[in-house]
């Protein structure tokens, strides 16, 4: 097991019980807003850890590196410093030894600190991307690469998505065509690639058999873990201008008859869609803990807004078309809350309905968090004339 993994579980291990007050929505600022009735100690044990390395990056940090579309490459290092990077891989490889619950939490109290998204997706790729990796790698695979990725050498790229694929992954047209030297030349465009400035590795999904030629439309896909060589022939990477969320790079990926060695493939050719479900649910699972983090950010501030601005000599919050849209939000949050890690849960125990229980969480949790947010700005501030 490597150092980083063994600090990262003395950790874990050696941390007195959770003694954080488990309230609910309250009134007061000494109380947690969203309840942690119901969370494991190991849980609540990342929570705190997570939060305290978040601290150290304020607000500034994550607004310059918007302002100056800077990857937040300092906020990675400390995280893969203190071994949370490999939070949902097994000790065998590196890792922690958790799984996606304790990920999903981790990826919530980031996205909660104020790091927002920027700070969630420096890092999701590096935590669900590997699932895939490391169910169904090659010795070599697992041996050379994921320790990389748990140590931080590695920034990870997830290649999925494409112009005329995206929630329709079967459709895709990216191909992955074998040549005689059992090595395959990729040819094909890659959309909304987060990371892939930065990254040395990408999971990539391609179709190694025609359409048209397999039974079922699920077949015919393979996965590989490749190279991102930018020296190489036949790779170009076009990075896309965003209003928000700039930390972090969002990019077209092409290929052109990219060559990639026969090593690169993960697991057998043409059953690709089967593994990589393993990193969507998974990925979903962690998207919706995010989006819960930036519901219970702004639903803190919301509240705290409400508690501290006196208008006729007593806190808005005191009035009902206050109050009552703060509950409403709290509430859907809350159940967001339960549906999130139910599915993370299903996804730990290999449950087959983790599918559908990480959709709807990923759903549910982007409602809440929107809801949230609206409160926060369309509400309070429109109410109290600000």
């Amino acid at each position: 097991m490597s150092r980083i993994a063994s600090r990262c579980l003395i950790h874990l291990r050696q941390s007195p019980p959770h003694q954080a007050q488990r309230h609910a929505f309250s009134t007061t600022p000494s109380r947690h807003l969203m309840s942690l009735t119901g969370f494991s100690e190991n849980q609540l044990t990342v929570r705190d850890a997570i939060s305290k390395i978040c601290s150290e990056f304020p607000n500034t940090y994550w607004q310059s590196h918007d302002q100056d579309e800077q990857d937040p490459k300092e906020f990675h290092a400390a995280l893969a410093k203190a071994g949370w990077l490999g939070i949902a891989l097994p000790e065998s490889l590196g890792g922690s030894g958790l799984g996606i619950s304790e990920a999903t939490m981790m990826m919530q109290t980031i996205a909660e600190s104020g790091a927002g998204m920027a700070g969630a997706q420096s890092i999701h790729a590096n935590v669900y991307a590997t699932q895939p990796l490391a169910k169904f790698g090659s010795r070599e695979q697992l041996e050379e690469t994921i320790p990389k990725i748990v140590s931080g050498e590695y920034r990870v790229c997830f290649g999925v998505t494409e112009p005329n694929a995206g929630l329709d992954t079967l459709r895709l047209e990216t191909v992955a065509k074998e040549n005689s030297d059992g090595s395959f030349s990729i040819t094909g465009q890659k959309i909304w690639i987060t990371c892939a400035q930065v990254a040395s590795k990408m999971i990539l999904l391609a179709r190694t058999t025609p359409l048209d030629k397999v039974t079922k439309s699920s077949e015919g896909l393979s996965l590989f873990c490749i190279d991102l060589n930018r020296d190489q022939p036949g790779l170009e990477m076009r990075r896309i201008k965003k209003m928000g969320g700039r930390a972090v790079d969002a990019n077209e990926v092409f290929f052109d008859n990219y060559t990639i060695p026969p090593s690169s493939l993960v697991g057998p050719k043409n059953k690709g869609f089967k593994m990589i479900l393993h990193g969507m649910n998974a990925e979903r699972c962690l998207l919706a803990g995010e989006a819960l983090g930036l519901g219970y950010a702004a639903l803190t501030k919301a509240a705290s807004y409400a508690r501290t601005r006196v208008v006729f000599k007593r806190p808005i919050g005191m009035n009902q078309a206050i109050a009552h849209p703060l509950a409403d939000a709290y509430m859907k949050l809350e159940a967001a809350k339960l549906a999130t890690y139910h599915a993370a849960r299903l996804y730990d125990e290999g449950e087959e309905e983790v599918g559908v229980a990480a959709n709807s969480a990923k759903y549910m949790a982007a409602e809440a968090a929107f809801g949230a947010w609206s409160v926060l700005f369309r509400g309070l501030r429109r109410l109290v004339g600000r």
